[in-house]
This record gives structure tokens, sequence and C-alpha cells, in this order.
């Protein structure tokens, strides 16, 4: 996956991730996909507000409290439940569910969604596609 640089100290920005989320779900456009669930691997990479940071300076180290910071968990179910929510043909629209449904935390400045069907080809690990949206 390509993880470039996402933190930035310079403009208060940490990175969160969610790696290799594998889910089974309902995808793709052929009568046969319609039939049987998919193996489907959701990558997530966002760019978050570091409340702690001040432009260019060393961050505090801030309370060890969950309100402060986005929590993986609720962002992982965002993926899980765009996946469980139907049938979907492309996985360039579950990519942009998922990124719009990520969004609408104002905390994320951006996030960058890759999803691969993973049992497409005999010869391929996975084919898929991966997006970046920020926010307006």
């Amino acid at each position: 996956m390509n993880t470039s640089r996402i933190a930035d100290a310079g403009l208060g920005i940490r990175h969160v991730f969610i790696r290799d989320l594998v889910l089974s779900g309902f995808i793709g456009v052929y009568p046969s996909e319609h039939a049987a669930p998919q193996r489907i691997r959701i990558n997530l990479d966002l760019a978050v507000a570091d409340p702690g940071s001040q432009r260019g300076s060393r961050p505090r180290v801030g309370r060890d409290d969950l309100a402060r910071v986005i929590n993986y968990e609720t962002t992982a179910e965002i993926a899980r439940a765009c996946v469980a929510a139907g049938h979907v043909q492309l996985v360039e629209t579950l990519a942009e569910r998922i990124a719009e449904q990520i969004l609408q935390d104002e905390r994320i400045r951006s996030v960058r969604v890759r999803v691969e069907k993973l049992d497409v080809f005999a010869d391929a690990a996975s084919a898929g596609v991966e997006i970046e949206w920020r926010q307006a």
C-alpha cells in the first residue's frame, strides 16, 4: 500500500490507519458475483488534525482520553457497515461510500481508501481501487 507521508508535524496532522481489514461481501457486476459473497480487503489512511500540536512545534503529551482522538474501531465499523449494507456493483462505489462516511468527522482532513477483491484472478493477489478524498 502506498503510505506516502501523511503525518506532518508542521501541519499538525497525525496519521491514523487500518491495515488489511478482510471482510466478506457482495460486490461485482457479474451474475456469479450476485450469488455468493467475496473476500474484500480494505485499507484506510486518515489524516487527522492533531489537537495537541501547534504548527511547527513539538506537541505536548496529551491526556490519555479517547475523546481527543479518532477511534479506529469506529472507523473499522464504518467500513464493515458499508460492506454489510448490501450488494455493490463497483469497488469504486464501495470506496466512495466508505470515504463519505469517514469524512463526516470534521477532524479528519483526508482519507485514502483502498478496496481490493481478493479472489478475482487465480494469478493475482487482488484487483481493486484506491481513492483519496479531502474535506471540502
